[in-house]
């Protein structure tokens, strides 16, 4: 018997978002990425002593929109507390967290897999913390530089229950999570950059057992990839463990891109090693229900409500649904579009067919992209209009389009001599002149070969550079086979 059949895969998230503040949660220092070592700090954030921290009123803000995002409850009250623990990129001593009070409480995050079965994540919180330092390990130098940047940088973690079952859930998630956040604007999403990162829980259980396996949290992984090959690793790991009859050690690995390994770091700590208790420099924070209610009034529309709307109202299927939504910029580029024409399907495919591949081909995003909405409108409406077929629309219009963006596109494809050609009788002597040339394929179209006429047709386009209108061709190339 496998271990999936055997054994059942249990684990828990916990994502941490770098928020877009310009300052760091308890101080004016800057909070943006980059910057020499050691140029984003002041006497807060290296902790000198006689110092106090003062809440970035921001920070609460953004965490409150990412709550409200996940249906989760927002609490009117809230201290922060000190988390012990000493490591070296850590000025305090400490990390200001929040334990007792998290800012959001409960929730959940529904995903979607690749059939489009839709699943509740369930959330048991998510809170407000400030960021470490970075320690940095130069190869064969016996000391270690930290670098103090970060420090203090606004986070919200999100945790997850217990309650995802694979590592696909797992990347799931992880791609609703950073969707969520840059619809929101409250972080880039950037997980090479660290701005986003996750630590995941894994343990096994067999599937008849009522009690949780022990845990393993695996940290190190800078894509959502990543995280589902660690996740898998851990899986195999663990069950070749307990076939084996040798215990699980709950304890903290890390994940090697590599090898695709997890490797030891060090025992997994216990709630009480943190010693949390309550910050008395950080007064209590009170959030009042006209603010709540400034805040929820403000929020945008979220990926999974465009989801449904681009269904019922733009009656897209759910694939193409679930690509526009896929990023903010793309959905909004999609709905200013929609607004300039009544063909939604075209705008749809337009995005993923064309304007994707040239947006992967030139490495910029949506945002970037040039081609004014009423371009595209203009656009999709020459071939609607029999002016323009799609073939010569996306090969040679498009492209000439995006050197000149701004211009009309009817202006530029009658410069350029693309516009389809549905006068009949020019159309009727091209069509004549193949049907004359190949008189053995015309004695197969008699005999009952019908398909022949694909080849007809092809002879058509190449003679007339692709402007013939396809269905007036058919036509007339039918009437002549038929004679």
């Amino acid at each position: 018997m496998s271990g999936s059949e055997k054994y059942r895969l249990v684990i828990g998230l916990e994502v941490h978002a770098q928020l877009l503040t310009s300052s760091k949660i308890f101080n004016a220092d800057e909070a943006a990425y980059g910057g020499a070592p050691n140029t984003h700090v002041g006497v807060i954030t290296l902790a000198h002593p006689g110092t106090l921290p003062k809440l970035n009123k921001h920070t609460v803000e953004l965490a409150a929109r990412m709550g409200l995002a996940c249906n989760s409850r927002i609490s009117s009250f809230q201290i922060f507390d000190r988390k012990n623990y000493f490591y070296p990129d850590l000025p305090k001593g400490y990390q200001l967290t929040q334990d007792r009070t998290p800012i959001c409480v409960g929730g959940f995050i529904t995903i979607r897999n690749k059939e489009g079965i839709e699943k509740k994540i369930v959330l048991n919180r998510i809170h407000l913390e400030e960021d470490a330092g970075k320690s940095i390990h130069i190869e064969n130098e016996l000391d270690t530089l930290l670098d103090f940047n970060r420090s203090g940088v606004p986070l919200i973690e999100i945790v997850t229950e217990p309650v995802i079952e694979s590592s696909e859930d797992a990347g799931a998630l992880m791609t609703e999570i950073r969707k969520l956040v840059r619809y929101l604007s409250i972080c880039d999403g950037n997980m090479e950059e660290g701005s986003l990162r996750c630590d995941a829980n894994v343990s096994v259980m067999l599937k008849d057992a009522k009690e949780l396996g022990k845990k393993v949290e695996v940290k190190n992984m800078n894509s959502i990839r990543n995280v589902q090959r660690a996740i898998d690793h851990e899986f195999e790991r663990q069950v070749e463990l307990l076939e084996q009859s040798k215990s699980v050690i709950s304890e903290t690995r890390t994940f090697n891109a590599n090898d695709g390994k997890t490797y030891s770091m060090r025992t997994k700590e216990e709630l009480n090693d943190y010693r949390y208790f309550p910050d008395p420099d950080v007064s209590p924070l009170q959030i009042s229900e006209e603010w709540l209610t400034e805040i929820k009034n403000a929020m945008p529309l979220l990926p999974q409500q465009l989801y449904q709307k681009f269904i019922t109202e733009y009656h897209l299927p759910t694939y193409d649904a679930q690509v526009i939504t896929d990023t903010k910029e793309m959905a909004i580029y999609f709905e200013s579009v929609c607004q300039r024409t009544q063909n939604f399907k075209a705008v749809s495919n337009w995005l993923m067919g064309p304007i994707k591949s040239y947006l992967n081909e030139t490495g910029i995003e949506i945002s970037e992209f040039q081609l004014p909405h009423q371009a595209l409108a203009e656009l999709i409406a020459l071939i609607d209009q029999g002016k323009l077929n799609f073939a010569i629309a996306s090969q040679q219009l498009f492209p000439e389009a995006m050197k000149q963006p701004m211009k009309s596109m009817n202006v530029l494809a009658a410069e350029l001599n693309l516009m389809q050609e549905s006068n009949t009788d020019t159309i009727l002597s091209i069509v004549q002149e193949v049907v004359n040339e190949f008189p053995a394929k015309v004695a197969e179209y008699k005999k009952g070969k019908k398909v022949i006429v694909t080849m007809f047709m092809g002879e058509v386009m190449k003679r007339s550079k692709g402007k013939a209108d396809p269905k007036l061709a058919t036509d007339l190339i039918i009437q002549e086979l038929a004679k």
